[in-house]
């Protein structure tokens, strides 16, 4: 998928993804907080029987201490596997900026270099509107997928297996994003007619109305992901009977989720990386977790993730980020269209672009929305970081696996620097630190248990 429609579409990318994975697999290695940890929210966190206790690293005898206990945690990392992981997660910070550029530099090729003109001038001798748009979309984002993929090669396959995250063959990771450029066309292309009629029927107020498109996309986007989207690329089927599907479920049960059924994802054919989801809405609400948290971690933390994740089901993280994302989108739109008018009327000649509701300008919108949402990281981080802590806390109160749930944490660290800066933390991260998780799971432990 081009760089210039991950941003277009990156608040719902963020729901589908970031928010089902929240334990633990981040979008981008943009994921973690070193700040005290959030409160349990006032909503009710009903306790599900758990299953035995986790086993903590020894620390010394007399009073429990915290701040101790986290530390024989952290230092179950070598230092070869942090410099490792701290390599990893740093540069994704790089390539979120080069990303940026590059996406400027798919649309300087349409804007400066023709391409848009050529494309356009191809989709012109169609006879309706409509369709010349929807041709013009779809061009667009073929010829743009084909301008990023060597960063997409580079990024999604050459990095990933540099760092040992990737089980899959070029072949098979080639694939999946042939899938996912047949979706960007596809959806990709009917978003944009529909917001560009928006564009011609309301005029300098289309902004209000692409706002309210976003957010029903958006919704149309968390109904459709479980059942039609995610089975493109992973199979799911029930997980067995068992202690852990048994424990799963009553936490479920004992906390309002309504949930009779638990599928087991098969991710392990892409990746390493842990994870689970409670995703859906209304009659797709489904709860998930992948076959490497159910292969690579013992049934306690299976039970200490789950409950983090019910918790953003209980919390109504969902439909909270809704809201948040449709507010920066909003926000996001309104400066598209105010950037836009200024810089057309000093190079839309030169760019061939009329003004905001010709589609050659297309490149020229989606780069600056691509700069907009760049601006906005910290905040959406922020937010996201935000209804992750108060996972965290929902869940350690819900499967009381407070060693369970730090010993996933440290898991979590082959991808994700675990011991950050609180301003690198505030603006790189959207999911707590593993040092703060870590430290959450033991002040819990110290208040609930008494450090037992």
């Amino acid at each position: 998928m081009p760089q210039s429609l991950k941003s277009l579409l990156l608040p719902l990318l963020f729901l589908l993804l970031a928010l089902p994975s929240a334990v633990a697999q981040p979008m981008t290695p943009a994921a973690a907080t070193e700040t005290a940890a959030v409160p349990a929210t006032a909503a009710a966190t009903t306790v599900a029987a758990p299953i035995g206790a986790a086993t903590a690293p020894t620390v010394s005898a007399a009073p429990f201490n915290v701040e101790a206990a986290t530390q024989a945690y952290l230092n179950t990392l070598t230092p070869a596997q942090k410099a490792k992981s701290d390599a990893y997660f740093e540069g994704g910070y790089w390539l979120q900026v080069f990303e940026l550029l590059y996406t400027l530099g798919v649309a300087a090729v349409f804007l400066r270099l023709g391409l848009g003109r050529w494309l356009q001038a191809r989709t012109q001798r169609l006879p309706r509107p409509g369709l010349r748009t929807l041709a013009f979309a779809a061009g667009y984002l073929l010829l743009a997928w084909a301008l990023s993929l060597p960063l997409d090669i580079y990024e999604g396959y050459v990095r990933e297996h540099a760092y040992g995250m990737s089980n899959q063959t070029f072949g098979e990771w080639f694939g999946e994003n042939l899938t996912s450029l047949g979706l960007s066309v596809v959806f990709g292309s009917l978003v944009i007619l529909a917001f560009y009629a928006a564009v011609r029927r309301a005029g300098r107020s289309w902004w209000a109305w692409g706002t309210g498109l976003a957010a029903v996309f958006l919704v149309v986007g968390i109904f459709a992901g479980p059942v039609l989207i995610s089975p493109l690329f992973n199979k799911s089927t029930p997980l067995p009977a068992g202690p852990i599907r048994a424990a799963i479920l009553s936490m479920a049960r004992a906390n309002g989720v309504p949930a009779d059924n638990v599928y087991l994802v098969d991710a392990s054919r892409q990746t390493k990386r842990i994870s689970a989801n409670v995703s859906g809405i209304g009659s797709t609400i489904r709860v998930s977790l992948n076959d490497n948290l159910l292969n690579r971690c013992t049934p306690q933390e299976v039970q200490a993730v789950m409950g983090h994740e019910l918790g953003h089901y209980v919390l109504n993280h969902i439909q909270k980020l809704l809201v948040f994302f449709s507010l920066i989108i909003g926000l996001s739109l309104w400066l598209v269209d105010w950037a836009f008018r200024r810089l057309t009327v000093r190079y839309g000649a030169a760019w061939g672009i009329t003004d905001l509701g010709d589609v050659a300008g297309l490149p020229l919108a989606l780069a600056l929305f691509s700069v907009f949402m760049f601006l906005a990281t910290p905040v959406r981080n922020t937010i996201i970081r935000t209804n992750e802590q108060e996972a965290d806390m929902f869940g350690l109160n819900a499967a009381r696996q407070p060693d369970a749930f730090a010993s996933t944490a440290m898991k979590l660290s082959e991808y994700r620097k675990i011991d950050p800066s609180p301003l690198e933390e505030a603006i790189f991260y959207d999911h707590p630190s593993g040092h703060t998780r870590v430290l959450s799971a033991m002040r819990w432990k110290a208040e609930h248990l008494n450090g037992q």
